[in-house]
């Protein structure tokens, strides 16, 4: 109780000015006690608001940077292609789209923040079929099979990790004079980034 009252009685003494009957009210010891617990006290005042700006950082960062997407053909049971040039493909059944990167008017994915990304195709053809997998307007991987000899059909597919920096295009062309099925569940592009950098 002695030590309560002290403190509360002590800090009347420092806000007076220094003069020799301020400093002689408390006991020098407790004068720097006070004074260090002061300038302490501050200092975690000012850590809390840096931590509590950093966690809101943190959040916003966070929350920003997920991005997951696959798409399906989305045209019914009616195949894609052929056609005379290198198409394309807009995959119409969007499945999942988080951070809304791809398109599908369009197929295209534009990375919406720098990092490694995964990309998946896959396919089912009763023709020759062929997809290709571009980067700004570089083939990166594909996927191709002959025509089946009598009756029957395929399956293709691929995968690339790519590094990719913020505005980016990734997309899946249907390559010349090949077909795939254009179904809800046959055809398929996705990907994921797995890490910003």
């Amino acid at each position: 109780l002695n030590f309560t009252l002290i403190l509360l009685y002590c800090p009347f003494a420092l806000s007076d000015s220094e003069n020799a009957t301020g400093t002689q009210l408390c006991h020098p010891d407790i004068y720097n006690f006070l004074k260090e617990f002061g300038v302490m006290t501050e200092k975690v005042r000012s850590m809390e608001a840096r931590l509590k700006d950093s966690e809101t950082r943190l959040k916003e960062t966070t929350s920003r940077t997920k991005v997951i997407f696959s798409a399906a053909g989305g045209r019914g049971d009616i195949s894609i292609g052929p056609f005379n040039t290198e198409t394309t493909l807009a995959f119409k059944r969007v499945i999942a789209n988080i951070g809304d990167a791809y398109n599908k008017y369009t197929g295209v994915f534009i990375a919406p923040v720098a990092g490694i990304y995964y990309f998946s195709i896959f396919y089912h053809s009763g023709r020759n079929g062929a997809l290709k997998l571009y980067m700004n307007n570089h083939l990166i991987a594909m996927t191709h099979h002959d025509q089946p000899e009598k009756h029957g059909s395929k399956n293709g597919g691929n995968a690339v990790f790519l590094q990719m920096q913020t505005g980016d295009l990734v997309y899946v062309c249907l390559g010349q004079n090949s077909q795939v099925w254009g179904s809800n569940y046959h055809t398929t592009f996705s990907g994921y980034l797995v890490t910003p950098i």
